[in-house]
């Protein structure tokens, strides 16, 4: 009998290689739809995305539309029906610059460039007129002194920043001296309709209105010892003028999104959180004209993000986490309707004109891809053909577990098909970033069926402080990240472990920024695994409480005390298991700081130090140019294979070859 054909997951090269759809536009008569796909370049050393028009019905192939070598990606719909996406001219030009493929044919036509690029399409529905961010220097009162200063720091070499406000980085970059302002063109160039934002406009959300004449867009406003928060502003397009159309002092404002009549604004708010009080999540409704906000579904215990208005203006489409997955609602009249009843998440969310919906669909069994929706029937129906990365090495189960105190905890469990009550596979707990989050969708970054493929169980669970089962949920792990976050990951640990396919002898334990952090936690709290994988991992929280991006945020939770009680590097000296240290030294967020210390107080203060001749079980994986997930496919590949020798010498006591290009 004939070996069965490696799969996907058998294959790095292969799996790095693998196409991945990552954006998605939908023209405004709901005609026509566009589809990012990333690949690697020529290179295979970057993602670069070509864009991709796909069949509104499902029925007819793809047909590609863009083939430029430094990729293209942002696709929106002008009102006419003109595809408006950004692209680079060549590999030595740094600045994206805004381009126009007509709805009528022929090729692709240049609207605006700048030097310092362009992001960020928003197209207005019923007008000409679109939006898109570049960056500005503050001294630069003209395009000329823009260009002039710009050209003067990269042909000087100069990349010094004189900072007088926070932040001054974020996530894997500097910030400044060129701070976001917000560009307008009608598809003729481009002009700037903001003026001295500072850093009011640093990842802001923003949407046009249905005729163009203004912006809604959040706002940052700084305040007292490094804190800001973010208001709603509204900006005229014609003169720049802005007012300020809601200010809460208790909260973060953003996603807005303009009613099709003008009138409303639909946006998120997040309760600016403290020591003892997770945020809250809820969808608001402003109106424009009188200044009144109220809520859209008062008491609703999940967390709306991204609104989006039906055509005809009767609702507001949200996506929620919810039990493990991430469906649509409709909200309308004060309450929240599910539209999806599907086990999958939900992104890049449109309504279409005849009340279909379109949206990227998601699932731990299959990765992004378009779909349409019939909110009527509940019908889903895939617009682009399954590709091999759907051929699954294994199953995908869903358990759930009851701790001490009564509250259940939840997770996906992945499981090779060979697997038996007289094949028993090693468990590998696998602890979701965030915290603030979920395992609900396909990551290619952190996908479980390489290891599936390995023969691994891996158990994907939802702790204290995850999303998707209520405020109350979240509340429960907040500013006690050591304890019920712990205590329900040991115990849904222990329910998977107690099944007939699962060998409890053999486990690991892995994860990566907060899921970092708890395994460090782990480490220094039970000697129950064989393994242990740390990436982009919080070590020293008073440490890392000040020095990542975002130290505000963080602090609105990390008091002195908390800091203290839930703190992996005082229990150092605990930890006896073998651990990989993984980071970057381009995570800004959980700076590399945060690795290096967790390093050397393995080597020299662990109860496994380094022995007398330097040697160590520990071992630490470094990424000089990488940053918070390891995103290029040579160092995504070498992570996994890293990965793959230190579980299988520890967990399954065998042998497996390192890459070659580590030396």
């Amino acid at each position: 009998m004939s070996a069965k054909p490696a799969g996907l997951f058998d294959d790095l090269d292969r799996y790095v290689s693998a196409p991945r759809v990552s954006d998605l536009a939908v023209s405004t008569d709901g005609s026509r739809a566009v589809v990012a796909i990333a690949e690697p370049d020529s290179g295979g050393s970057k993602y670069v995305s070509a864009l991709w028009e796909i069949d509104v019905d499902g029925v007819q192939p793809a047909r590609r539309l863009t083939w430029n070598p430094e990729g293209s990606s942002g696709p929106a719909f002008s009102a006419a029906g003109d595809l408006l996406f950004v692209r680079r001219a060549s590999a030595d030009d740094e600045a994206a610059a805004l381009w126009s493929l007509p709805r009528s044919g022929g090729e692709a036509r240049l609207v605006a460039s700048r030097a310092a690029g362009f992001s960020g399409i928003r197209a207005a529905t019923s007008s000409a007129v679109f939006v898109a961010v570049s960056d500005v220097h503050p001294s630069a009162d003209t395009e000329e002194a823009d260009e002039r200063i710009l050209s003067a720091r990269k042909d000087g070499k100069i990349s010094a920043v004189l900072h007088s406000g926070y932040p001054v980085r974020h996530w894997d970059h500097d910030l400044g001296p060129a701070t976001p302002h917000l560009f307008v063109s009608d598809g003729n160039a481009a002009r700037r309709i903001t003026d001295s934002a500072g850093g009011a406009l640093h990842e802001a959300s923003y949407d046009v209105s249905p005729d163009g004449s203004f912006v809604v867009s959040t706002w940052t406003v700084p305040g007292a010892l490094a804190t800001s928060r973010t208001v709603l502003v509204k900006i005229l397009v014609a003169s720049g003028e802005r007012t300020v159309l809601v200010d809460d002092d208790a909260a973060d404002l953003g996603s807005p999104a303009i009613s099709p009549d003008g009138q409303r604004v639909a946006f998120v708010r997040e309760s600016l959180s403290t020591p003892d009080d997770a945020p809250r999540v809820g969808l608001q409704l402003l109106d424009i004209a009188s200044g009144v906000v109220e809520d859209a579904v008062p008491e609703w215990d999940l967390w709306p993000t991204n609104p989006v208005w039906l055509v005809d203006g009767s609702g507001v489409l949200v996506v929620a986490d919810d039990n493990g997955r991430a469906p649509i609602y409709l909200v309308r009249g004060g309450v929240a309707s599910r539209l999806t009843d599907s086990d999958a998440a939900y992104t890049h969310v449109h309504a279409g004109v005849d009340g279909s919906v379109f949206a990227l669909e998601a699932s731990y069994l299959q990765p992004p891809h378009p779909v349409r929706i019939d909110p009527g029937t509940g019908e889903i129906r895939r617009l682009l053909p399954a590709d091999e990365a759907s051929e699954l090495p294994g199953i995908l189960t869903e358990i759930d577990a009851t701790t001490d105190d009564g509250q259940r905890v939840r997770a996906w469990l992945a499981v090779p098909h060979d697997a038996s009550d007289t094949a028993k596979a090693p468990l590998l707990l696998w602890v979701h970033g965030g915290p603030l989050g979920s395992w609900n969708t396909w990551s290619w970054r952190w996908n479980p069926w390489l290891l599936v493929a390995k023969g691994y169980a891996v158990l994907l669970p939802d702790p204290a402080l995850s999303t998707g089962y209520g405020q109350k949920f979240v509340q429960r792990g907040w500013g006690r990240w050591g304890k019920e976050p712990f205590t329900d990951l040991m115990t849904i640990t222990d329910a998977a472990a107690a099944l007939p396919q699962i060998d409890e002898t053999r486990t690991a334990a892995m994860g990566g920024s907060f899921g970092g952090y708890m395994a460090n936690w782990i480490a220094g709290h039970t000697d129950r695994f064989d393994a242990i994988v740390s990436h982009a991992s919080l070590w020293a929280l008073d440490q890392f409480g000040p020095t990542t991006d975002v130290a505000y945020y963080w602090q609105r939770e990390m008091s002195p005390e908390m800091a203290v009680e839930n703190s992996p590097h005082l229990f150092v000296a605990d930890i006896v298991t073998p651990m990989l240290v993984i980071h970057g030294d381009k995570d800004y967020r959980v700076p590399i700081g945060e690795g290096l210390r967790l390093w050397y107080e393995l080597l020299s203060e662990s109860g496994i130090p380094a022995d007398d001749e330097g040697k160590t079980d520990h071992r630490l994986l470094y990424f000089p140019t990488e940053n918070h997930w390891v995103l290029t496919p040579q160092h995504a590949k070498i992570w996994y294979e890293v990965v793959f020798s230190f579980l299988a010498e520890h967990v399954l006591g065998e042998t497996v070859d390192l890459p070659e290009a580590l030396g």
